[in-house]
């Protein structure tokens, strides 16, 4: 690992790891008890570099020429926003897409948390008419009781 507590040093590592595929690198960025928080998403929020390991070994062996592209980073103490673009061809030939932004807390060299808004791009899907009235039309959804 190297030992730099640079929130940008991480994001490097983590995105050399991912496109080497050294999934032992790659969960050696995240603390032992790293939380994920995916507020889009909450069900799919975890705590744990195990969880890491899994869900990436799933992406490696699913997406074998998986990519990572970092499009931009900005740091803010121990606080790294960063923008990226995950991309490949899963196993059944599909052409598979993700951007969003990660913005990571880190402490000594590891990611400590994060908060997750990494989403499938849709290419075909409606436009900008369409997907406001498509929310507007859902109307509010009540929040989850704790």
């Amino acid at each position: 690992m190297d030992d730099s507590p640079d929130p940008e040093s991480l994001v490097t590592r983590l995105a050399a790891a991912t496109n080497a595929h050294d999934l032992d690198a790659l969960v050696d960025c995240f603390a032992d008890d790293y939380l994920n928080e995916t507020p889009a998403h909450p069900a799919q929020s975890f705590t744990g570099a195990e969880q890491v390991r899994r869900n990436w070994a799933q992406l490696f062996a699913g997406i074998p020429d998986l990519r990572a592209l970092v499009l931009s980073t900005a740091v803010d103490g121990a606080v790294a926003w960063t923008e990226w673009e995950l991309s490949g061809t899963r196993r059944d030939g599909a052409p598979q897409l993700m951007r969003g932004v990660i913005i990571f807390t880190v402490a000594e060299g590891r990611a400590t948390s994060a908060r997750f808004y990494l989403e499938p791009v849709e290419l075909d899907g409606p436009d900008a008419d369409a997907a406001a009235a498509r929310v507007a039309a859902a109307g509010p959804r009540p929040a989850p009781r704790p």
